[in-house]
């Protein structure tokens, strides 16, 4: 049977998921460190970006509780030091977050 093409692209990224999380499992203490500090670092931006940007004050506020929010419940997750499932699938989403807010900024 023949895949589809959007089939095999979900299995591309499904690879990489698994490949990423479990050379996150397997160093979990120090690449929780790395990814705390950059993850941090991306928030930060995210954030000083959005409150120079000409949005809505209501809006900017709504996004950067939620910047804000995702990267203080990663830093949670790993401080508890949930299982790394849970703390990849966090520290994924509160970059991807991130980024959206920073490239919707510069774009």
């Amino acid at each position: 049977m023949r895949h589809s093409r959007s089939e095999h692209k979900a299995n591309g990224w499904n690879s990489i998921y698994k490949l990423a999380f479990r050379e996150f499992k397997n160093k979990q203490l120090g690449y929780s460190t790395i990814a705390i500090i950059a993850q941090s670092c991306l928030g930060s931006a995210a954030a000083m970006l959005l409150l120079m940007g000409d949005l809505d004050m209501t809006l900017k506020m709504v996004l950067l509780f939620f910047i804000t929010i995702f990267c203080m419940v990663f830093n949670g997750a790993v401080l508890a030091q949930l299982k790394p499932l849970y703390t990849f699938n966090l520290l994924i989403l509160s970059v991807i977050f991130s980024s959206l807010v920073i490239i919707a900024h510069i774009i």
